[in-house]
């Protein structure tokens, strides 16, 4: 077992939420170490207590938090107690793990980061290492075991197969889509990714998979684990109806296939179809266990929410804030730019992590975007672009506009904007939660 080197002081006893978190941030090497033998051995002396008595987790390179808000509000109109647990967050830590609804109070998460940290043996020589991302999940896991919990709905991070998540065997695993991203630690194309995100597949257990034409990798992966693997496309379907959509199901059992008519998602970008069909398969392939209800699915595909999925604020200029960070969630933000166009220019505050693919990302907005506002994120993370760093990627002109803090860029776009023109803030979480405060500052109201 790998130990730290240099232990960071103790944190105050017994510290607050921030002072947890600081500690965290210091109490590991590197910020990312897949790997499950750690975080397996200080489950195990927790006791290893099951988070809920039905679990479902959700990986993919995009679209886990719309669907886990889709399983969250469908669950929760069925009148079922709900876990649910999502990284990053945007404007608080307590975001991440959700009790019926209602985020975390900061005792709650302390006391269970006390817990932790006794079990991995702070005060002996060799404490087990935690990464920053491996102590929140270990937390969620904690109070979820404590809140009598129906149900757990649980996001995958980085991957899937090595991913702290999938210490846990969920009755049920969705993986949404399978892009390129995180390609240091997943591999450089679409089957090593899928390979790696097939990994939360359990052996005789629902796996679900969002997109009707996934890489062999993945699909080769979850026959070799003997899931019973469910497709976009060729198990389930949507067909979009005036008004509102039809999910279609699998005859199973003897029984006929079965069929929902379904409002439009609360969620904009036509992705969120796929979403919420494969959050509904995940809950037809549990429908022993959980019952079918198809009401309070209707209701949940209107009513979930998420922070920072093409939200709109309403104003002079409109401001769009979106989490896109990958090619393949700029191309679903172009076509919903394309879709639903403005009288004017639509002017882009963007700001990046180093990591990212951006060049595939600019690539995948052209010509839905009139004119850049760049946004340093140096401050905010290690991975984080200054502002002409990001500019020198993509290759934009000198006279470009470049910001050192996403509130700067933001200020530079409104003052910049004429009558009909709207503004899109994306490219990272952090651009989204900058864009979030920007707009309460302003009194800016949710549309």
């Amino acid at each position: 077992m790998p130990a730290f080197p240099n232990p960071p002081s103790p944190i105050p006893n017994p510290g607050s939420l921030a002072d947890w978190l600081d500690y965290q941030q210091r109490t590991h090497p590197r910020a990312i170490e897949l790997g499950l033998e750690r975080v397996r051995e200080v489950w195990r002396r927790l006791g290893a207590p099951a988070p809920a008595p039905v679990v479902i987790t959700v990986g993919g390179t995009n679209g886990k938090g719309s669907t886990v808000a889709f399983l969250e509000a469908m669950l929760g109109a069925a009148g079922k107690r709900v876990g649910a647990y999502t990284s990053p967050h945007l404007l608080r830590y307590n975001e991440r793990v959700r009790v019926a609804g209602v985020e975390a109070d900061d005792a709650a998460l302390v006391d269970a980061f006390a817990r932790i940290e006794a079990a991995r043996g702070a005060d002996s020589i060799q404490p087990i290492p935690l990464t920053y991302f491996e102590f929140g999940t270990l937390a969620a896991l904690l109070l979820f075991a404590d809140s009598a919990l129906d149900v757990a709905v649980l996001e995958v991070g980085l991957g899937g197969r090595l991913d702290a998540v999938n210490l846990i065997d969920a009755d049920a695993a969705i993986v949404t889509t399978v892009d390129l991203d995180h390609q240091d630690w997943l591999g450089n194309d679409r089957d090593s990714i899928g390979r790696e995100k097939a990994g939360i597949f359990r052996a005789g257990r629902a796996a679900i998979v969002g997109e009707r034409v996934p890489p062999r990798g993945l699909l080769d992966a979850a026959a070799r684990t003997g899931a019973e693997l469910r497709v976009a496309g060729r198990d389930f379907q949507v067909e979009v109806r005036a008004g509102g959509w039809r999910w279609h199901g699998w005859p199973d059992d003897g029984e006929s296939a079965p069929a929902l008519d379904l409002p439009r998602p609360g969620l904009a970008a036509a992705c969120q179809l796929d979403n919420a069909a494969a959050a509904i398969a995940a809950l037809y392939a549990l429908r022993d266990r959980l019952g079918w209800h198809p009401a309070a699915i209707a209701r949940g595909v209107a009513d979930a929410r998420v922070g920072a999925r093409l939200q709109r604020f309403g104003g002079l200029p409109e401001l769009i804030v979106d989490v896109a960070h990958n090619p393949q969630a700029a191309r679903v933000l172009a076509d919903w730019l394309r879709a639903q166009r403005a009288a004017g220019r639509t002017l882009a505050v963007f700001g990046a992590l180093g990591d990212k693919d951006v060049r595939g990302v600019h690539a995948a907005l052209a010509g839905a975007v009139d004119d850049w506002f760049l946004a340093g994120l140096d401050g905010d993370s290690p991975r984080g672009l200054a502002a002409p760093a990001l500019g020198a990627l993509l290759g934009l002109p000198a006279d470009t506009s470049t910001h050192a803090t996403v509130a700067d860029a933001l200020a530079a776009a409104f003052a910049a904007a004429r009558p009909g023109d709207r503004v899109l803030a994306f490219g990272s979480f952090f651009v989204a939660a900058a864009a979030l405060e920007f707009a309460q500052a302003r009194g800016l109201k949710a549309a």
